[in-house]
């Protein structure tokens, strides 16, 4: 174990084996590719091809050095051509009884101090070691697809592993390019023990009819930045690989979280099993394409749908951040915009944060200074609602406080014209409540913004069951004019975003409570293997501990859901005061401003 990994063995060339081969071989390693499958063997090898003759055309490497890549990698179709391995990595189904039957035939091939790696994703590596001759040599290493773009490598030891072991392949992946991060052995591990929750729970959430899976979809990746949505991750991944690592996860955790959402078992059993079978939540244009083509889920084009009702003026409720940021956005567009807050003052204050904020952007070159000076004529501040008499959109940002929402909306359903339409930026309180405090219902809707407001594209909007067709017709409309991307709703706990983004978090801070990972591992996880913009815990301090407390806390009492319920470190941190950067510490301490 001591040795150098200098020859290594994948066994199995997929996609993932496939591309664990490629960084091998241009990492200077000799690999021994293996598949029973002279077919993947030979896609394997044109991957290869392919890949360095890009590089080639990219100037990254010679003509030269593509051959000595290539030379260096060679397929077979019988373990027995592993024999002369330092390390063998085993990357095929992920089913125990397909990785044990490698594990006991490697026995009786490899050398004695060859290292065996699983690179599942969800299996128990302890269970593996277990049914090997030698269960010190085995442990987990788990690479995220791509493998060549991907950084993050997970180093799974289990209780049996010898720490020798884990050096050698933790200075592997080093060699790799890639960042290693160590932990224990626990059906998911750090990434997909976050990431899987997640999936399932948006799978749940389109099986449900709450939402479209383009809406879904489209709320995270603008919602939070993600680089795929939920149900297009489950097709690229594989639903019958999500299904088999959902349920390798509840029989550990007997989480209802985890417990596999009936559509995965539906799909997977039809054979829709994603972009590889070529239909899955979307269909494509051709099994192994990520061409999205329509289909009859595919919503039809409703720019023009027209029916809603006239908007030329907008009145913000608020004088905080959101309520600047979204006076602002409506002035942009060429709506006339009356900024109304608690005090002339404080309306006045609230309109020069947006003179800043546009005057940031005329030095940034984002927008002219004439264009500047006739977005902030479009605003008129005002002391008072009174100001909202003859407003046809109502926008209210006030706290996220339901009592104080409600006895808004009764000013507002006396102050503002019939016909007005009247809506909440709440990002968890129940529309219908605020609806209720109205004699006009059906004129309510929300219209969740995210902060940033002015650079955030999405907006959730939530409709209630009294909401009129008119009035979502609206909303929508006005969405689209303001450069908005608009996604419908309905009116529950946490909407789309904050009802899949939450228990995420939760979960992440269940983690650090049972000492499974550190924060730093976590966030590095989500970040290098999830392609999150931010990790877990640097989220959780953008937000506010207490912030994010109670939208759990919400999530846990609508769906009742034990797990749903709060972390109790993240309600330890709260009581203690540590609310996040805003107080210069949460789960990290930061310094003063």
């Amino acid at each position: 174990m001591d040795t150098p990994l200098s020859t290594i063995a994948v066994v199995g060339l997929g996609t993932m084996g496939s591309g664990i081969a490629d960084v091998l071989a241009r990492a200077g390693r000799e690999v021994i590719g293996i598949d029973i499958s002279d077919t993947a063997a030979a896609q394997a090898v044109a991957a290869l091809e392919a890949s360095t003759a890009r590089a080639v055309a990219r100037e990254r490497i010679t003509e030269e050095e593509r051959q000595d890549v290539l030379a260096r990698f060679r397929t077979f179709s019988d373990l027995q051509a592993a024999a002369e391995a330092d390390l063998v990595i085993e990357v095929v189904p992920e089913s125990y009884e397909a990785k044990q039957e490698v594990f006991r035939a490697l026995d009786g091939i490899v050398r004695p101090d060859a290292i065996l790696a699983t690179g599942t994703n969800a299996l128990s590596v302890t269970r593996l070691a277990a049914d090997s001759a030698h269960p010190e040599r085995v442990l987990g290493l788990h690479f995220f697809a791509p493998v060549q773009a991907m950084k993050l490598v997970e180093v799974v030891s289990s209780v049996l592993t010898d720490p020798r072991a884990v050096d050698a392949v933790t200075r592997l992946a080093q060699d790799l390019g890639k960042e290693p991060v160590a932990v224990g052995d626990r059906a998911g591990f750090i990434a997909d023990g976050l990431l899987f929750g997640y999936l399932n729970q948006a799978a749940a959430m389109y099986e449900a009819k709450y939402a479209s899976r383009e809406d879904i979809d489209a709320a995270m990746k603008l919602g939070c930045g993600l680089p795929m949505g939920p149900l297009a991750l489950l097709d690229l991944v594989g639903v019958d690989t999500a299904r088999t690592v959902l349920e390798a996860m509840y029989a550990a955790s007997h989480d209802r979280l985890h417990a596999p959402a009936p559509i995965l078992k539906q799909l997977s059993e039809a054979g829709l099993t994603g972009r590889k079978a070529g239909r899955g939540f979307y269909t494509y244009a051709a099994p192994g394409s990520g061409e999205v083509v329509p289909d009859a889920l595919t919503p039809l084009d409703s720019a023009d749908a027209g029916g809603g009702r006239e908007i030329r003026s907008v009145g913000v409720a608020g004088s905080g951040t959101m309520a600047s940021g979204i006076a602002e956005v409506f002035a942009k567009a060429g709506y006339a915009v009356v900024l109304a807050a608690r005090s002339q003052e404080k309306a006045d204050t609230a309109k020069a944060r947006i003179a800043k904020s546009l005057a940031r952007s005329v030095d940034k070159g984002r927008m002219t200074a004439e264009a500047r000076d006739t977005t902030l004529a479009l605003i008129t501040p005002a002391g008072s609602l009174d100001a909202f008499a003859e407003v046809d959109l109502a926008v209210e940002a006030v706290a996220e406080d339901l009592a104080v929402k409600q006895e808004l909306f009764g000013r507002l359903d006396k102050i503002c014209k019939p016909g007005a339409v009247l809506a909440t930026t709440t990002s968890s309180l129940p529309v219908i409540a605020c609806a209720r405090a109205t004699s006009r219902p059906q004129d309510v809707i929300g219209m969740h913004f995210f902060n940033p407001a002015p650079a955030m594209k999405l907006v959730e909007i939530v409709r209630t069951v009294l909401t009129a067709d008119d009035v979502h017709a609206t909303v929508r409309e006005v969405t689209t004019k303001i450069r908005k991307h608009p996604v419908d709703c309905g009116d529950r706990a946490g909407f789309i975003v904050n009802a899949l983004l939450f228990p995420y978090l939760n979960n992440a801070v269940k983690m650090v409570q049972e000492h499974y990972a550190t924060l730093d591992d976590i966030d590095a996880a989500m970040k290098l293997g999830g392609g999150y913009p931010m990790g877990p815990f640097e989220l959780l301090d953008v937000v506010g501990l207490d912030v994010s407390l109670a939208i759990e806390q919400v999530l846990h009492r609508e769906f009742r859901d034990p797990g749903l319920a709060p972390a109790p470190l993240l309600e330890h941190l709260v009581a203690a005061g540590c609310l996040g950067r805003k107080t210069g510490r949460g789960f990290r301490e930061y310094a003063r401003r």
